[in-house]
């Protein structure tokens, strides 16, 4: 349809309009940038999220009073009863497909005191058992772990967060060291290997003690999360029913009532988010199509004032010999070339800025294939359909008529 002289003499109409071309590539570059910014973003934010789960276990059921996502404004679960640490210590008794139930709460958002050294007031003091590690994906980084005699006899000892580490003990092995926190002197039996960070949140600035302990210092009245692991992938919706059944027994919540407290997986929260996704990507989508729609209206105006101005340009190349496939030709291939060209910047500037976002969490970088074959796609649709009425008003224009027009 078009061929290189075609192209050339685009690009030469369009340079000759300057102010006129570049008020129609900043409608397009506007409309595409509005697309490509929010797909962009929400891609780095999807990414993000199933990032962070993949560093969870992938096999972990977590029980909670209340969902872990919440989207509006649901107020029937408020009156829910609390999961408690008796509650969590009777369904250990009674599993037997699931396993690694670990009893999860924070006991206290405190500062950590080593020496005359001391962290900021914002480490977590987690109380759990042996298996919290293993439900949690982390790794000993030298050290041990808690064990099923620490619980027992609610020891004083304690696992640091790597962040710790760095915090208070640079040149000091901490294996065997006393901190103090809260007022109670804990001894330093592991260090875990560095895990990161999400939204700037770090997974290492914590303190990991028996649960028992923090029950004796803190109080034992508390609501908590249930972890529980399935032997594998495949068999979650069988640890989930076992679950399910025992804390239903346990809580005595009878046949017809439905469950009062909530079972998340990586599969289930993932699913949540997707929901919330797609609700963000169809928003984006369709305020873009509404600016694109805008600037498609624009690139129509702008190739009509085109045709008025040059008509007799169109004269006098249709009295040389020029068809009006020729002429419907040129004018296609400007409306077209502009609107690639908005396109293009347009795609650049929202990508870069969508990915801006990935650069503040931490997140890596992501390009949306399908958003950007879209674009293409949709800015040559634009071109054909917002030029292809200028292109054959140009070639019906009569060359006598034409060459007379002043």
């Amino acid at each position: 349809m078009f061929n290189l002289e075609i192209l050339i003499q685009a690009v030469q109409a369009l340079l000759a309009n300057k102010l006129r071309s570049s008020l129609t590539l900043l409608a397009l570059v506007i409309g595409v940038f509005s697309v490509l910014v929010s797909t962009t973003a929400v891609a780095v934010l999807d990414n993000y999220f199933k990032e962070t789960l993949s560093i969870m276990g992938s096999d972990v059921i977590t029980v909670s009073r209340y969902p872990a996502i919440q989207i509006g404004g649901d107020t029937s679960k408020r009156n829910r009863k609390r999961l408690t640490f008796d509650q969590a210590e009777e369904s250990e008794q009674l599993l037997r497909y699931a396993e690694n139930m670990s009893p999860n709460e924070d006991f206290s958002f405190t500062k950590i005191q080593f020496g005359d050294l001391e962290t900021d007031p914002n480490v977590v003091i987690y109380g759990s058992n042996h298996n919290y590690l293993n439900n949690n994906s982390y790794e000993i980084y030298y050290g041990r772990n808690i064990t099923q005699e620490d619980v027992q006899y609610a020891r004083s000892v304690a696992i640091l967060g790597h962040d710790l580490l760095d915090d208070l003990f640079r040149s000091v092995d901490p294996i065997g060291q006393e901190i103090r926190i809260d007022g109670h002197n804990y001894l330093i039996i592991g260090v875990l290997e560095k895990k990161g960070s999400v939204f700037g949140q770090s997974f290492d600035n914590f303190v990991l003690i028996p649960y028992t302990t923090g029950k004796l210092l803190y109080g034992g009245k508390r609501n908590i999360q249930i972890q529980v692991r399935a032997p594998d992938i495949a068999g979650i919706p069988k640890a989930i029913d076992e679950v399910t059944g025992i804390l239903r027994t346990i809580r005595k919540v009878s046949p017809e009532e439905e469950n009062d407290f909530e079972l998340s997986t990586n599969e289930s929260l993932s699913g949540s988010f997707d929901i919330f996704t797609s609700a963000l990507y169809v928003g984006g989508a369709f305020i873009g199509l509404i600016t694109l729609l805008g600037a498609g209206i624009g690139v129509m105006n702008i190739m009509l004032v085109s045709v008025t101005e040059r008509t007799k340009e169109i004269g006098i190349r249709k009295a040389v010999g020029a068809t009006k496939k020729a002429i419907i030709n040129q004018f296609l291939a400007e409306a077209i070339f502009v609107c690639q060209i908005g396109g293009v910047l347009g795609m650049i500037l929202g990508i870069a800025a969508g990915n801006y976002l990935a650069y503040f969490i931490g997140a890596s970088v992501v390009i949306p294939i399908w958003s950007v074959i879209g674009s293409f796609i949709g800015m040559l649709l634009i071109g054909v359909v917002f030029g292809v009425y200028p292109a054959f008003k140009a070639a019906q224009l009569d060359p006598i008529e034409s060459l007379r027009y002043e």
